[in-house]
């Protein structure tokens, strides 16, 4: 084997080219980890919607104007539910940026659902906020696992978007989502109520003044009259 030099023009190249394999490689990991966050019949309209994301690019971009590297871009935690008896897997939260705006005009209306689906597990409460608002004519039962875990979470302004997601064309999915995820449920409600006690109880001193009360309720009220 021939003896290498190892100028600093070599070491540079070597470099570049391992922390591209290490790019490449986590790019890998979370395409595997958005697969698992959807049902397996969506996989063709997903797998359009992770090529136009920005999973490559570890410096995000923070609504302060400051932009730190990233070394994980999913978050290893994942929240685990049944759809229609399918397992899956959805990040607990993502940090990489939102797409190009030309590439997102592309889509689908069932990809660009997808994307926001997605996006509501950013860090960013803006992003998620504003993905959701996009979701507001979206029906489909495989985004209210989406949807609903944003009721148990404490950014009040989202309460309030997701008041208008949940209605009366929405309400037998997120019925059939809690029959077949009974322990998640009860641990979404079990966050409501203990985001309203930390953060909001000194503004709604009584519970079933909080939005996030208000929506649990009519998703069981509506429940107990259909079962």
């Amino acid at each position: 084997m021939p003896n290498v030099t190892y100028t600093p023009t070599l070491c540079v190249i070597l470099k570049v080219r391992m922390v591209n394999q290490l790019i490449k490689n986590n790019v890998s990991v979370y395409e595997e980890r958005l697969l698992k966050s959807f049902p397996s019949d969506l996989a063709a309209d997903l797998k359009a919607v992770i090529s136009i994301l920005p999973l490559n690019q570890n410096s995000i971009k923070l609504c302060d104007g400051n932009i730190p590297y990233i070394k994980d871009l999913i978050n290893s935690e994942s929240i685990n539910i049944l759809l229609n008896g399918e397992n899956l897997l959805i990040p607990h939260r993502i940090y990489f940026d939102e797409p190009d705006v030309y590439f997102e005009n592309q889509l689908n209306r069932k990809q660009k659902i997808i994307l926001n689906c997605i996006y509501l597990r950013h860090h960013n409460g803006y992003i998620r906020e504003s993905r959701l608002k996009d979701l507001n004519e979206a029906n489909e039962y495989w985004s209210i696992p989406f949807t609903i875990q944003l009721l148990g979470e404490y950014v009040f302004e989202i309460l309030e978007v997701l008041d208008k997601h949940i209605n009366n064309d929405t309400l037998e999915n997120y019925c059939k989502f809690i029959e077949e995820n009974p322990k998640y449920w009860k641990k979404t409600e079990s966050r409501m109520i203990s985001y309203w006690n930390e953060y909001y109880r000194y503004v709604f001193p009584k519970l079933k003044k909080y939005k996030g009360f208000e929506l649990v309720k009519r998703i069981k009220t509506y429940r107990y009259h259909t079962v």
